[in-house]
């Protein structure tokens, strides 16, 4: 660890230099840190002989069901319970017939004599007695595969126990170092085109190939652990060591991630530890009887915003059971990382909602909870020791100071964050008149950042794509876009929304971003939105899915659209731009005439957002003298353009006495991007 110790007594660690804002609060960053080391070296007290967290995270390795030479050991954390019977297809379901016997530290355990005990794909549940002596059925806490009875709907544990081990053929796979993730969030369930439930296969055949077409190097797959609502989005979990079995077996989930490595694509795993579904018969909700073994007792143990269950991260236990899973992920399912969902949620008591984090103290204040705050330091440090390339990623909207920055520095330990006020900025910017655009704040939105800490930018989230909400080109075009969409129809509704579409994420991924993100279809534009399957819409699969034969026509602007992601992505890819760490140099804002130029990895970035103005003769001061030549731009034909931009034309530099300096003298067509490289 790099601090050092001041004449004030207080241990000054590196975070307090690289953001000095952040000094008044040296107690505090002091107090995160004592917790940590303190909490650390108790989780690691019991484990002797070495000090590594990924020795602690074990817990999948007892608990739940393990095949041995002579049987089957079938073993279960229940502290309150006061008597425990295994239950399933091998026995009948005879509800007496297999107690579990208490062992230590509230665990139970059980040995079924027999390699044939529990076949494969037999159904396992385990009824669980409270201190009162009644009786739940339960599905085992550690159970890896979860099946929903076709007949009763209701779920329950399965052995998933194939005679062959999955055949892995990624060994050779790691994550380039320094190379900066381009990230396609994906559904998997929706992401066929056909009305009903993609599976983990289908994915892996018809999906990553596109993924990786479209120049994007990293697949973020939501909803991957057991839920028992579709609908839910993977959001309210109720296994922890389960694929959803919405998708198909394990082993599918393991081809989908095997080929993916096979394509040079990561796979980073939307990770939901922020809460847990409340619904006792299928999740781990009063397993032992008391609604504190996982969760905080009482009304602080439940989310009203989300009605869900808020974790105890407190609690010895349960650090085991949450940094456990973490690292079953990372080993069974070699996914490369994870996506943390909720984070803000976690890191305040009032969750974050209706706190407006306009100033430090809010950072350090009686509402933290710095359990959740030190839990989030130890899963980073798990993350890494067992994968030193893997990547954590923080959807946290309060920007926690120190999130992105080592725990040795005093920060939490992710690799980047969620740029989430960026879809919130271009939602409103785009309800505004086009005239009311303001470029100094847009530099402002797109440019403010923690000092030292990457953020993974995104144009668009997918909750914006939900019934309900609109996603951007949507609420640009609206109703046009059932009419308007083909080549041959003219409509200026249309031609600016696919005007500003382009520009927006160009703008975003080259102005403020460590990282890039796209929710899936949101590349070309997928009208409507998103609902899943409900009683409201008559349990309909028409809008949860996505349509690629729209990108995939010829006939309409939809591919236009598609072509202009890729070229951009791959654009992005060949000048290393988010690689290089490198901040964009402002070099003109003219909010009059709705003008932005940059520089960014000697690429010069010129954005003319006025509605019709187009700029004749741009002086632009660059500081600079060279020749400049067009090797982008978002007028061109293949992306449904004009072609309005020559990209013959060489632009060498002159001198502008108005600005005292080397500039060029250019043509920039009203809506319209483009990008000069130095020849």
């Amino acid at each position: 660890m790099d601090q050092t110790n001041n004449s004030l007594g207080f241990t000054a660690w590196p975070i307090l230099d690289i953001d000095p804002y952040l000094r008044p609060f040296a107690d505090d960053i002091n107090k995160r840190m004592d917790r940590y080391h303190s909490r650390r070296n108790s989780l690691l007290h019991e484990t002797a002989g070495n000090n590594k967290l990924s020795d602690f995270a074990n817990g999948w390795h007892y608990f739940g069901f393990h095949k041995t030479d002579d049987g089957w050991y079938y073993r279960e954390w229940a502290p309150a319970a006061s008597a425990l019977y295994l239950i399933g297809d091998f026995n009948d379901w005879n509800r007496s017939s297999h107690p579990l016997r208490r062992i230590e530290n509230g665990a139970w355990e059980i040995f079924l004599p027999g390699c044939e005990a529990l076949p494969h794909l037999s159904r396992v549940k385990v009824i669980v007695f409270d201190g009162r002596g009644i009786g739940r059925d339960r599905i085992p806490l550690y159970i890896n595969k979860v099946v929903q009875d076709p007949r009763t709907n209701d779920f329950c544990g399965q052995i998933w126990a194939p005679e062959e081990e999955f055949n892995w053929t990624d060994n050779d796979f790691v994550l380039p170092d320094g190379r900066a993730p381009l990230i396609y969030e994906s559904h998997v369930g929706m992401a066929q085109e056909r009305h009903g439930i993609g599976t983990w296969d289908e994915f892996a055949e018809n999906i990553l190939p596109r993924i990786k077409a479209q120049g994007y190097n990293t697949v973020q797959i939501m909803a991957v652990m057991q839920h028992p609502y579709y609908a839910s989005f993977g959001y309210h979990v109720s296994n922890f060591f389960a694929p959803a079995c919405w998708f198909g077996d394990p082993d599918g989930l393991k081809r989908l991630v095997d080929r993916a490595h096979e394509l040079g694509l990561a796979v980073l795993m939307d990770m939901v530890q922020s809460h847990a579904v409340k619904n006792i018969a299928e999740g781990i909700n009063e397993f032992d009887g008391t609604d504190y073994q996982f969760f905080h007792s009482g009304t602080r143990g439940n989310h009203s915003a989300w009605d869900s269950k808020v974790f105890d991260y407190g609690k010895q236990d349960v650090i085991h059971f949450l940094l456990s899973s973490l690292k079953y992920w990372l080993e069974e399912y070699h996914f490369d990382g994870f996506r943390f969902d909720g984070v803000t949620s976690m890191l305040y008591l009032d969750h974050g909602l209706g706190t407006a984090f306009d100033s430090y103290d809010k950072y350090f204040s009686s509402n933290t909870d710095m359990d959740a705050v030190t839990y989030l330091q130890l899963a980073s440090e798990l993350i890494h020791e067992i994968r030193p390339d893997a990547l954590a990623i923080a959807e946290d909207m309060s920007g926690m100071p120190g999130m992105c920055l080592p725990v040795a520095d005093g920060g939490i330990g992710f690799d980047y964050r969620l740029a989430m006020g960026m879809p919130d900025f271009w939602v409103k910017t785009v309800k505004k008149r086009d005239e009311d655009w303001d470029m100094w704040q847009l530099w402002h939105e797109l440019t403010t950042t923690r000092p030292g800490e990457k953020r993974v930018g995104y144009v668009e989230s997918h909750d914006q794509a939900l019934v309900g909400d609109k996603t951007l080109i949507f609420r640009m075009a609206d109703q046009e876009m059932y009419w308007h969409m083909d080549k041959n129809s003219n409509n200026f509704i249309i031609d600016r929304a696919i005007a500003l579409h382009k520009m927006i994420r160009l703008c975003t991924i080259t102005l403020g971003c460590d990282g890039w993100l796209n929710f899936m279809g949101n590349e070309f534009g997928h009208p409507e939105w998103i609902d899943f399957p409900r009683e409201g819409n008559g349990w309909s699969f028409q809008h949860c899915r996505r349509q690629w034969s729209l990108a995939d026509s010829s006939l309409l602007r939809y591919g236009d659209l598609n072509r202009f992601d890729q070229q951009m992505t791959n654009l992005v890819s060949r000048v290393s731009l988010l690689d290089s760490q490198a901040k964009a140099n402002q070099l003109w804002i003219d909010q009059e005439n709705k003008i932005i130029a940059y520089e960014n990895t000697g690429k010069i970035f010129i954005f003319n957002f006025h509605p019709f103005r187009s700029a004749e003769g741009l002086r632009l001061p660059l500081n600079m003298e060279g020749r400049w030549q067009t090797c982008f731009d978002t007028d061109e034909s293949r992306f449904g353009g004009q072609e309005r931009i020559s990209h013959d034309t060489i632009y060498g530099s002159v001198w502008l006495d108005e600005f005292d300096t080397n500039g060029i003298i250019i043509y920039v067509p009203s809506r319209t991007a483009l990008v000069l490289k130095r020849i």
